[in-house]
Parts: C-alpha cells; sequence; structure tokens
C-alpha cells in the first residue's frame, strides 16, 4: 500500500507523455498539411500561368522558359517532399517560377496581376531602376528595369557568388555560372562590378556622391549605410570588391539601383 500514491505517480506520468506526444505529433502533422497545401497551390497557380501565357517576342519567350523550369523542378520536390522544410522549398521554387510568369505579362503589355509574396533569395537585392550600359573583356552588357530588344533576360533578384544582384532584365544571363568562357564565374564577378560600381550609379547618386561617403577606397569601393557590404566579397573578397563596407542607404542604395 505504501507504494500505492508512487505508483499512481508514473501513471499519471506516463499517461501525459503519451497524451503530450500524441498532441505533438498531431500538430506537426497539421503543419505538415499547411505547408504542403500551401506549396500546391502556389505550384498549381505557376502550372496555370505557364499553360496560358504565349508570345513570340524574345523577353517573354525566355522568361516563360525559366518559369516552365521552375514548373517542373517545383513538381520534383514536391512530389519528393517529406518535411516543411522540403515544402518550402518547393514553395519557393513555384513563387520564383510565378516572379518569371509574371515578368512575360509585363513583356506582352498586359496587367502583371498581384504582387506575389517576397522571395527569400532576393531579399536585399533590390531592383534597376535606371538602364546601364558596360563593356567587359571585350563583350557588351545591358540591363534595365523594363523589357527589351537587347534586355531579354528576367533575373528577380538574388545573390551571385554571395554579392545581391538587383532584379531587371538583362542582355545576358551572365548570373548562370554554367555559360561558356568570357561570362563564367571570373565574368560574373566583373560584369557585376562593372555594372553595379558608383560609376553607373542612378543620376542624383553618382560617381562623386558616393566617392565622398566612402566609394573611394583602395578597391573602388567603400562604406555608405546599408546592408550589402558583408556580402559583397566578404568585407574583402575579389581583391575587396563591391567594398569592405555598405552598398547605398540601405540595400542597393534604398532597395533600388
Amino acid at each position: 500500500m505504501r507504494y500505492l500514491p508512487l505508483l499512481i505517480l508514473v501513471v499519471l506520468l506516463v499517461g501525459a507523455f503519451l497524451w503530450w506526444r500524441r498532441e505533438s505529433a498531431a500538430r506537426e502533422a497539421r503543419r505538415l498539411a499547411d505547408v504542403r497545401a500551401d506549396a500546391q497551390r502556389w505550384y498549381e497557380r505557376l502550372g496555370g500561368q505557364v499553360m496560358n501565357l504565349h508570345g513570340d517576342h524574345p523577353a517573354v519567350r525566355q522568361a516563360l522558359v525559366d518559369a516552365g523550369e521552375r514548373y517542373n523542378a517545383a513538381g520534383s520536390q514536391l512530389e519528393q517532399a517529406r518535411s516543411v522544410e522540403q515544402f518550402r522549398l518547393a514553395r519557393e521554387t513555384a513563387l520564383e517560377g510565378l516572379t518569371y510568369a509574371r515578368a512575360a505579362r509585363v513583356a506582352l503589355g498586359i496587367d502583371p496581376g498581384p504582387e506575389l509574396p517576397p522571395l527569400a533569395a532576393a531579399q536585399g537585392a533590390g531592383r534597376l531602376t535606371r538602364e546601364r550600359q558596360v563593356d567587359v573583356q571585350g563583350q557588351t552588357f545591358k540591363a534595365g528595369p523594363q523589357p527589351g530588344r537587347d534586355t531579354p533576360y528576367y533575373y528577380p533578384g538574388g545573390r551571385y557568388q554571395g554579392r545581391p544582384v538587383p532584379a531587371g532584365w538583362y542582355s545576358t544571363p551572365w548570373w548562370k555560372t554554367a555559360l561558356g568562357a568570357g561570362a563564367g564565374v571570373l565574368g560574373g564577378i566583373l560584369i557585376a562590378d562593372a555594372l553595379f560600381s558608383p560609376g553607373f550609379a542612378d543620376p542624383g547618386y553618382g560617381y562623386e556622391a558616393g566617392y565622398q561617403e566612402g566609394f573611394g577606397d583602395a578597391t573602388g569601393f567603400g562604406e555608405q549605410g546599408g546592408e550589402v557590404g558583408g556580402d559583397f566579397g566578404g568585407g574583402g573578397d575579389f581583391g575587396g570588391g563591391f567594398g569592405g563596407g555598405d552598398f547605398g542607404g540601405g540595400d542597393f542604395g534604398g532597395g533600388d539601383w
């Protein structure tokens, strides 16, 4: 009899533990179902865009090719996903595809539709607001905020070799490291260096203003309040390219280039 209270306590503890495990499993199952449904919703929306959008303009075709690639990738990720993080990755891929589909709509001259949730990969990358043109290793590279005959490649914003690359339209997809000679990893760094140097900053905030705030250090870039400096060369990568400090009064000059 003297062990009865202890036995009751053990039974209660075991029962509480089993209840807690069952509730935890139920919560995890609901969470998994929610993220699966969310990823599936964006995936199906992307599929509708890929199926229904068509156009002969190079910018439209290229944006739809990129959207289709993300659609296939997201479908594969959904089939293999078993965890919350894997479903979130599929969702991100579908959203990236939708940014390309949205770009295709812009190139078609039709309503791009509602804004999409921001891409995690594009956080802090900003977007182009002016046309740019540079010559790198004997080749001409252009970029701008709108699609054009010379800028058919859309990029939703992200990182290239740790460096932020703003969203916009480009003459060549130099951020793809699998490209041939002249636009590989080293070439891409040089192109980004040239396109986004202070000398090509937006009007009203050009080289002189940048220099006065620290752009003119030994590497040609310096500090100027923001959050990109550490990513731009890890504070010294590529000879300190893109600065050992920060870039713009916010990410890429307050969010835009």
